[in-house]
């Protein structure tokens, strides 16, 4: 697969344009598309919008042929470290392998269409800087930084052999990595926070509640303490940003909620009316289609985690059930663990939705309502500017479609034929039609 870029200037300091000709707008946030018009990048901006602006001579022109030209898709729940490598290499492995790893399947998920990540779990600093500097082509990442659990929480992959832990003994390989990070008091846990933060991260992940893939975790149990939960939110707060928490159940949701958390990713297990009070408590659900379809074979049958993973796939149909009963904002990703086959089918993932949202309402969610989630990191945030929508002065992540997303929502399942050209920060990585 051939990867294009283009520079942003030249020697002489110019900015470099990009005119799309007739080309239909999904702007991210509408239900229609526009009639055909223009739309001119300059730069990594969107310049101007309409069939009266004008380019200058140098400026590549792009004929759409009457194609779609929506926003940059966006994955809100992303592990950029943890795709290719498996669990024995994220334990055991070379250090140098895994990030290369990363690094060709940050070049993937950009060539799928997804333009922005957010990283909820994985020593995905470095990476991001690389992506950030140039070095390797891949998404925007809004970075956590590792993970932080308790003791036999989801993220404590340690094995029995390293219990009792007295403070005597180094960290465990997952922490020494960044991957995940073992915190037992409100104190610890503070310096915990404010160490990914020193570290660049946008905002924080929690562990509230048991998890699938973890060996020592049963779903049912809550993790942190209300005062341990305070704790983090308040480094979070201190620095402008916010605490997102891994739960399934309605204890563990509610108990993060009365904490002051914002963001509760999953969540599938929770009752109507938890669901409820998220809505009340204006906070944001995370969620992920987590269906036999994606997530049925992942783990051997009869193991603990496969039947953890069947009990929350039951779920997922109330889940989503309850976001439109309550009107709950809700975030779309993918949760996507060790797996590059399903790394590629993110944005069948995200097409999936249709059991239970239009085109329209699932193109939204991945656009500009993803962007509004997004913004919760405020000055935490790593890139300025605009993202998920097509107006002026927003950042230049956009698609062109080779086909109409909001009749055929199954053309981004597709993203290799159906994307015939994909645009970042103002850059071109893909162009089909110059082919």
């Amino acid at each position: 697969m051939t990867v294009l870029a283009l520079t942003l200037g030249n020697a002489a300091g110019a900015q470099t344009e990009t005119l799309f000709r007739d080309v239909r707008i999904f702007d991210g946030n509408g239900d229609a598309l526009t009639p055909p018009t223009s739309v001119l990048v300059r730069g990594n901006q969107i310049a101007g919008i309409g069939e009266a602006v004008t380019a200058g001579a140098e400026a590549t022109i792009i004929d759409g042929g009457g194609r779609v030209l929506m926003p940059g898709l966006i994955d809100a729940h992303w592990h950029t470290m943890l795709i290719r490598q498996t669990p024995e290499q994220m334990l055991f492995g070379d250090v140098g392998f895994v990030n290369l790893l990363a690094g060709v399947e940050a070049t993937a998920t950009l060539m799928r269409g997804f333009t922005t990540v957010r990283d909820m779990g994985g020593p995905s600093f470095g990476l991001k800087q690389a992506i950030d500097a140039g070095v390797v082509p891949g998404p925007r990442i809004w970075p956590s930084g590792a993970m932080i659990t308790v003791t036999s929480g989801h993220g404590d992959f340690r094995p029995l052999t390293d219990l009792p832990r007295d403070g005597s003994r180094p960290l465990s390989r997952v922490e020494e990595l960044g991957g995940a990070l073992v915190a037992d008091s409100p104190d610890l846990i503070r310096q915990r926070v404010r160490e990914q933060l020193m570290l660049g991260a946008s905002q924080i992940k929690l562990t509230a509640g048991g998890g699938v893939a973890s060996p020592h975790s049963p779903l049912d149990v809550s993790t942190f303490t209300l005062e341990e939960l305070k704790a983090a939110v308040e480094a979070a707060s201190n620095w402008g940003t916010y605490v997102a928490v891994h739960a399934y159940t309605t204890e563990a949701v509610r108990r993060a909620i009365d904490a002051g958390v914002k963001v509760i990713e999953h969540a599938h297990l929770m009752d109507d009316e938890t669901a409820k009070y998220m809505a009340e408590k204006d906070i944001w659900l995370s969620a992920q289609p987590i269906v036999p379809a994606f997530f049925g074979n992942m783990f051997p049958p009869g193991s603990s985690q496969a039947e953890k993973a069947e009990e929350v796939m039951t779920g997922t149909d109330n889940l989503y059930r309850m976001v439109k009963a309550h009107d709950i904002k809700t975030a779309f990703g993918t949760d996507v663990l060790f797996s590059e086959a399903m790394a590629r089918r993110q944005g069948e993932m995200l097409a999936s939705l249709k059991e239970w949202f239009t085109p329209a309402e699932i193109l939204r969610q991945a656009t500009s309502t993803n962007s509004e989630f997004l913004a919760l990191s405020g000055l935490r945030s790593p890139y300025k500017g605009k993202l998920g929508v097509i107006e002026e002065a927003a950042l230049a992540d956009l698609l062109l479609v080779d086909g109409d997303p909001l009749t055929n929502i199954d053309l981004v399942a597709d993203p290799e034929r159906s994307f015939v050209l994909i645009m970042k920060d103002g850059q071109i990585y893909k162009n089909s039609l110059a082919n």
